[in-house]
């Protein structure tokens, strides 16, 4: 078992930042592949970001290209997702997410271990 717990979410006015931990415990992190999911009212769960168990290879929604970061931290166990110029269609809940395998796909049904998520709301 993997335990993931996500922090930072929060109320940001439109093209501010916001930056998402999320730690891992129960398993080897260096194994997993990381990811960022998001949900909004109403909406599936879709893909924001993910990142390869080395950290060598990154992929990410074309929505959040440019804006978003994402980076791993393996001797802390820690993923993180750094989000600059945010806008209020960003808002949502964002989960982080492990996978068994090297480098996770943007399905969310492939992802083995999910976060509790973590509230972000851009207001306009």
């Amino acid at each position: 078992q993997v335990q993931l717990v996500e922090s930072g979410g929060g109320l940001v006015q439109a093209g501010g930042s916001l930056r998402l931990s999320c730690a891992a415990s129960g398993r080897i992190f260096s194994n997993f592949a990381m990811g960022w999911f998001r949900q909004a009212p109403g909406k599936e769960r879709e893909f924001v970001t993910s990142i390869a168990r080395s950290g060598g290879s990154t992929a990410y929604a074309d929505s959040v290209q440019g804006r978003f970061t994402i980076s791993r931290a393996n001797a802390k166990n820690t993923v993180y997702l750094q989000m600059n110029n945010l806008k209020p269609e960003d808002t949502a809940v964002y989960y982080c997410a492990a996978d068994r395998a090297a480098v996770g796909g943007k399905e969310a049904s492939r992802w083995d271990y999910w976060g509790q998520g973590t509230q972000v709301t851009v207001s306009s």
